[in-house]
């Protein structure tokens, strides 16, 4: 299955580069270059240069190709119906070079988006009683440390989070990826270490923390010695009771086959007190509420990354949801798209945040 599925990716990469090529070199070169020589040299440049790109970095090179075609397909569409009212053809070189130019700052605004890191807050009013007038919950999600961000980027966010004089601040998965380097991993747990918070600074996994691959220069083991060393407590299917009135709880990610279920991680609780649940990715919702949780976060979406894939996953039944605040009875649940980002460089029709929560006990 897996050589199949690749073999099909990499034909339709081929199939996608070779029309691209096509249009390239039937609607530029040759309207603007008449000498045979030097149009094919500068098709075999291009061609080169995009080989390279494909090979060192496939997935953002395919994103580029996608785009183009699709605003290729657009624009098309656009000068064919001009060209039926007009009744007087316009070169298919103008669609060629406006597709160009959207592709350009499209992906510009989703690299920016992807980089450009936001403080998002939301205020939760419980009826439960907290016991103090404001709990304040900094969450930090999908960092993928090395990817949009390295370890020295990442600690000054951490330096920004400090000055929000968080109660708690929580890592709810894929903290780091299969490309962390060692050093930026070091970094990146200092930055979690000199965060000063009241009731601590706690760590549950994703699916991408353990590493799908063998080539990182470092172990989960290390991994573990790292956050453990800065002060991080990990939660692994794990209850603890931050303060008199407030439980935290930690879930295993979903790929974990021993992982507990819902009902088994808040049955020996007291109902009273107020339940946050740290859960990377949000499918479980159903059981969650179930379950008595009052406060569930996730991440592991990244806001829908490229849109429409957010509502496609949730209207397929992969999450259920993929971004921001949803309330299912008496239980809030909130997905942060993440404050970095996995292998690919852009966001569309998402942010890259960080998650100030206040939670706050209703007035009468």
């Amino acid at each position: 299955m897996y050589y199949i599925l690749t073999s099909s990716f990499l034909l339709f990469l081929t199939i996608l580069f070779g029309y691209l090529v096509y249009r390239f070199h039937k609607s530029i070169i040759i309207k603007f270059i008449k000498n045979k020589k030097i149009s094919r040299l500068i098709l075999l440049v291009v061609t080169i240069i995009t080989i390279f790109f494909v090979v060192f970095n496939i997935i953002n090179t395919l994103l580029v190709f996608v785009s183009l075609f699709l605003f290729l397909l657009i624009f098309d569409f656009i000068i064919g119906i001009i060209n039926i009212i007009r009744k007087k053809d316009i070169n298919n070189s103008i669609s060629f070079i406006l597709a160009i130019i959207s592709t350009c700052i499209y992906l510009i605004y989703g690299y920016f988006l992807a980089h450009h890191v936001v403080e998002t807050k939301y205020i939760i009013e419980v009826n439960k009683d907290i016991g103090v007038d404001k709990f304040r919950i900094v969450q930090v999600s999908d960092s993928h440390i090395g990817s949009t961000m390295n370890g020295n980027k990442f600690y000054k966010y951490m330096e920004d989070i400090n000055k929000l004089k968080p109660d708690i601040v929580v890592i709810t998965g894929d903290f780091v990826d299969d490309d962390t380097k060692l050093k930026d991993l070091i970094k990146s747990c200092e930055g979690l270490g000199l965060l000063d918070t009241k009731y601590g600074v706690y760590f549950i996994y994703g699916n991408h923390d353990k590493a799908y691959f063998n080539y990182r220069n470092f172990t989960n083991k290390r991994l573990r010695k790292e956050l453990k060393k800065n002060n991080v407590t990990i939660l692994e299917d794990e209850s603890k009771l931050i303060t008199d009135n407030i439980y935290l709880v930690g879930r295993q990610d979903s790929q974990e086959k021993d992982r507990l279920s819902a009902e088994e991680l808040t049955n020996k609780l007291d109902n009273s007190k107020y339940i946050i649940g740290l859960d990377h990715k949000p499918n479980d919702y159903g059981n969650l509420v179930n379950a008595n949780f009052d406060l569930v976060l996730s991440g592991h979406t990244h806001g829908g990354q490229l849109w429409p894939l957010g509502p496609i996953s949730v209207f397929m039944g992969i999450n259920d949801s993929y971004y921001g605040l949803k309330t299912i009875d008496k239980t809030n649940f909130i997905v942060s798209s993440g404050i970095g980002d996995w292998t690919i460089k852009f966001k569309m029709g998402a942010i890259a945040e960080y998650v100030v929560i206040d939670i706050k006990n209703k007035e009468l």
